[in-house]
């Protein structure tokens, strides 16, 4: 690629680049020299699992690295215990050292699903942050006002609401940018909530004498509800670490508008194809449900493979055109220690749900089905005998074999 090319390719899905001229001669530089740019993106380890609004940034990342580029994958240990404060209504509880270790642990797996471990670094800024001196810290807030800090929106509405903020949370942007200083960091990735943070990076460069990094922003992934940002605690995501089925099954249940954007943000289909996809299908020439699969097997084969794309294409036909059970629904076995088991009991023991409050819930949601049969009743008892067919939403089976 030249020059041109590799910017269009970089900045494809971007919302901003800052600044556009500094990135093309940040490339242009390391063409000449040889060098590779040094590109960030850092990541909190907040929750154990990543879901495919981290992927936004990570498959960005995997653009650079494609193109020679050194891979930053920072794991923000020392920051995840303060709490980002981006976009909060209330003080954030920070997380513990155990937990943020234990879900920066999975974080390293998985984040291996996309992009090359023999070309990543993967780098925790607890060993920088850890080793500063009080007297470097002061020096670091130095750098930033209150008057400027209150500029943030999420701060500013706080402040008008009289809502507490803590002194912590100002330091959590001087944090981050220093995270830049210390990595002598050329391209920071991140979402667009994230733009004074990483504006902050290119402040405290210049204070530190550094070329100041070029900023590039990616939209916020909307959830499958199409409103809200993917989030665990909302429902509304579809996790890297889920089943072929799950991962497949989720990709098709989003609305047909919402498709297009998971296209342009985390397939890696040329943007002109996705256009004419969208433009065959608005022309009636091809049925929405055929583009939505062929998402979905991108989707799954990158996080398991094509044999399990396919069992899972398989699978969601089965269920959703010609109405049958999946080839590898699950099995349990329970042994016979009573006449009847309470049905959220089972359904926890079965795994389709992680408790018996998730299992009431979805009960009388609708969402539940015995033996073919929707139950509405979270007093509903099963008699402990024979085969039976638990079902959980649209694509959760188990049977239940009493022996």
């Amino acid at each position: 690629m030249n020059i041109a090319e590799q910017v269009a390719y970089l900045t494809r899905g971007a919302v901003q680049v800052i600044a556009p001229t500094d990135l093309e001669k940040k490339l242009l530089k390391a063409q000449k020299t040889g060098v590779p740019l040094r590109v960030k993106a850092g990541f909190d380890p907040t929750a154990p699992d990543l879901h495919l609004g981290h992927t936004v940034l990570i498959q960005k990342m995997k653009h650079f690295q494609d193109l020679g580029h050194e891979i930053c994958f920072l794991i923000g240990d020392f920051t995840g215990m303060i709490g980002d404060p981006t976009g909060k209504s209330e003080v954030r509880r920070p997380l513990s050292a155990e937990e943020v270790a234990c879900n920066a642990a999975t974080y390293r797996e998985q984040v291996y699903k996309i992009l090359d471990p023999a070309k990543t670094r993967v780098v925790f800024n607890s060993a920088w942050l850890n080793e500063l001196s009080s007297q470097e810290f002061v020096k670091l807030s130095a750098q930033l006002t209150v008057a400027r800090m209150l500029e943030r929106e999420d701060f500013k509405q706080r402040f008008a609401e009289e809502q507490p903020i803590g002194i912590h949370e100002f330091l959590y942007p001087l944090m981050q940018g220093y995270d830049s200083v210390a990595l002598r960091a050329d391209i920071e990735l991140g979402g667009t909530d994230q733009l004074f943070n990483l504006l902050m990076g290119r402040d405290l460069q210049r204070a530190w004498g550094q070329a100041p990094q070029v900023v590039i922003t990616m939209p916020l992934l909307e959830g499958l509800d199409g409103v809200n940002k993917m989030s665990k605690s909302l429902g509304n995501y579809i996790g890297i670490c889920e089943s072929a089925e799950d991962i497949y099954g989720k990709t098709m249940s989003m609305s047909d508008d919402l498709m297009y954007k998971y296209y342009e943000l985390l397939s890696d289909l040329p943007f002109a194809e996705i256009t004419a996809l969208r433009a065959t299908v608005a022309a009636g020439k091809a049925h929405p449900k055929e583009v939505k699969q062929r998402l979905a097997r991108e989707l799954t084969t990158r996080f398991h493979n094509e044999a399990a794309a396919g069992r899972a294409e398989e699978n969601f036909d089965k269920v959703f055109k010609r109405h049958e059970l999946p080839e590898d629904m699950p099995q349990l076995v329970l042994p016979v220690t009573t006449d009847a088991v309470w049905l959220p009991r089972l359904l926890c023991e079965s795994g389709l749900v992680k408790g018996t409050s998730e299992a009431r819930r979805l009960i009388n949601q609708q969402a539940v089905s015995l033996n073919g049969e929707k139950v509405t009743d979270t007093a509903t008892v099963v008699p402990a005998t024979g085969k039976i067919l638990l079902k959980v939403g649209k694509r959760r089976f188990c049977r239940v074999i009493f022996r």
